[in-house]
Parts: C-alpha cells; structure tokens; sequence
C-alpha cells in the first residue's frame, strides 16, 4: 500500500514539473479570444521581440507569437502564413492555429550582422514554396509542412547577395558575385523557380503533398543558364 500512497502524491508533483518545463525553441504563443474574421489577417513585428497578427476587417489581435530572448528580423507574410527569420538564423511559420514548424538553416549564421535583408524569398505566387537565400547556398522549402524540397550550393570561390534579387516572371534571379573578377557575368547571376535551378531539359521532382492531383505540366526551360 506504501507505493501505491507515494505514487498517487507524485502524480501533481509530476504534473506540476510537465508544465513547466520551457516550450522547444522557447516559443510563446498567444492566441487571442472573439476573433470573428479570422480568414484575413495583418501580420507584423514589433519593437517587443513580438509577431502579431491582427484582423484586417475588426483590427483586433488575432495572435502573438515570440521567442524567449530572440528577435524577430525579417516577416514574409502570405495568405495563411506568417514566415518569420530570428536573430538566431531559425526560421518558423506561425498562423492561427499555433507554430507551424520550425527549421534551422545552414549557413545562415548570424543574420542580424545584416538585417536578414532579402533571406526569405517566395518562390510562387501563392507562396507554396519558400526560398531562404544564405551566401553559402539556396534552401527551399515546402510551406504546407516545412519539407526541404532542394538545396542550391554557391559556385566555389562565389556567393549568393540575399539582398540583390529580381523576379520575372516565375523566375527568381539571385546575384552570385565571385571574387575573380574575370569570372563572366553571366556566371554571377543564377535563376531558380519553385522546382529548383532553371536549366534546359531538366527533370525535377516536384512539390506537392503526398497524394495531391498531379499539376500539370509547365512550359520547359528555354534559356540557358551558366554553370
């Protein structure tokens, strides 16, 4: 009967320690109540280390999520998500529900050395595919579920400029300046897409969710792209 008594007292006791240990990643999310438009929202960062989203038809706060001791740097926002790069190179994606997911980045180092300008690029137009541009190589992600869809390593002696891009069309040109300057230009500027790096005849092995409606096919590649 003695264990059994020292079992049933630990119970709050053990209770009491599972709530409070620290969430992973230190994540402090708040979901707010009588949020009646919930669909549409306005998602931005503030000087308190906080991402907030707030209703674009009521404009009350709808969420806020934040990091124990980290700093929000740089927020893309698209319909039904809120991608948020911190100081400490993580990246997450937060919507009304709670944290999506998490991922840590190679090579993204120290972002707040330079803002995290332009590391966080999407890659359609409904933002299903998420670029994160380091000067070490390309990363893209599948934002449905935080799924490593490619990777893109620099060319050796370059590096990509997160904040030297352009978009035309579906394409995503990235600056990848090397240090001989001898090197063509052409050399120095690389186009990727959702499905990867942009070159001809290509078979890449697509994005979608397991057992989604196969897209349909896209017009193939016609430029040529330097190595």
């Amino acid at each position: 009967m003695l264990p059994l008594a020292l079992g049933i007292l630990a119970l709050p006791l053990l209770a009491a320690a599972h709530h409070a240990r620290p969430e992973p990643y230190g994540d402090r999310f708040a979901l707010h109540a009588r949020v009646d438009d919930a669909a549409s929202a306005s998602v931005r960062t503030t000087g308190r280390g906080t991402v907030e989203a707030y209703g674009t038809v009521s404009g009350r706060k709808q969420w806020t999520y934040a990091r124990e001791g980290r700093r929000p740097l740089v927020l893309l926002s698209a319909p039904g998500h809120a991608v948020t790069l911190w100081d400490d190179g993580l990246v997450t994606d937060t919507a009304r529900g709670g944290v999506r997911w998490h991922r840590a980045v190679p090579g993204l180092g120290t972002p707040q050395a330079h803002g995290g300008a332009g590391a966080l690029r999407p890659l359609d137009g409904g933002a299903r595919m998420l670029a994160v541009i380091t000067p070490h190589r390309i990363a893209a992600y599948r934002t449905a579920d935080g799924d490593l869809r490619w990777t893109l390593p620099a060319r050796e002696d370059c590096a990509f400029d997160p904040a030297r891009t352009a978009r035309r069309g579906h394409t995503l040109l990235v600056a990848q300046p090397c240090r001989d300057r001898a090197t063509a230009w052409t050399a120095q500027l690389v186009a990727v897409d959702d499905l990867g790096r942009v070159t001809p005849r290509r078979t890449p092995l697509g994005n979608d969710l397991p057992g989604a409606p196969e897209p349909p096919a896209r017009p193939a590649a016609h430029a040529k792209t330097a190595p």
